[in-house]
């Protein structure tokens, strides 16, 4: 008995998935086209404009984005990609090289790996991570928020090598996805302002300078004596 064309277990068109395949690749055609155009004509750059750098229009965006929200998820999400895959790489790596000892008693060279794979973006993407952040096209519901998401990628990534030395040392766990995301926000708020400082300092410098804040804390980067109350 042949199935018929409602039949759950019919087999699937094949024209339902060549649609659908052109339908993603098309999509992610209009995702890199607006990605150039933000790179060439700057983060404040409108729906008009990244239409007619994709050689479209914004009818043709719509339908495959959604909305303006949509748009702009798009182009997070591709962001977030390199920024997520540049950490993990950078604290694989540094944590690669150094056993759960070391990395209790010295963690700068792991935090300083992370701050220099995030403002590595920054200083390579300027325009596009401004665009990520400024939210120019839209106002992003607080559940769709796809830089909260970033912030807690990133930190859920750097909590997972907390937990480990501070569990050894006798520490409250929790403690390290709190910090985690403290960690996240300074950095994050370093980079942002040093975007637009007109006397930016070289990005070593800055990777430096946040580094030695986050692994020693104030007490230890102004040499003070610990104190409790």
């Amino acid at each position: 008995m042949s199935a018929s064309p409602r039949d759950p277990l019919a087999r699937p068109d094949g024209r339902d998935s060549r649609w659908e395949q052109h339908r993603l690749t098309r999509r992610q055609e209009l995702v890199d086209a607006a990605i150039r155009a933000i790179r060439e004509q700057g983060a404040s750059i409108g729906m008009d404009e990244i239409a007619a750098s994709a050689g479209t229009s914004k009818t043709v965006i719509y339908r495959h984005l959604g909305d303006r929200l949509g748009l702009y998820i798009a182009v997070c999400e591709a962001v977030d990609t390199l920024i997520v895959k540049d950490v993990g790489t950078a604290l694989d790596h540094s944590v690669d090289a150094a056993d759960l000892d070391q990395l209790r008693t010295d963690p700068r060279p792991a935090l300083a790996a992370v701050i220099d794979s995030y403002l590595r973006l920054v200083e390579r993407d300027p325009e596009l991570y401004r665009f990520v952040t400024r939210r120019p096209l839209v106002d992003v519901p607080v559940e769709q928020d796809p830089v909260t998401g970033l912030s807690d990628a990133i930190a859920t990534t750097l909590a997972g090598i907390f937990e480990g030395p501070l569990a050894e040392s006798g520490g409250d766990p929790t403690a390290a996805l709190t910090w985690a995301h403290g960690l996240v926000g300074f950095v994050r708020e370093s980079a942002d302002r040093w975007l637009v400082d007109p006397r930016r300092l070289p990005r070593e410098a800055v990777v430096h300078q946040l580094a030695d804040f986050a692994a020693f804390g104030l007490t230890g980067v102004l040499g003070t004596t610990r104190t409790t109350s």
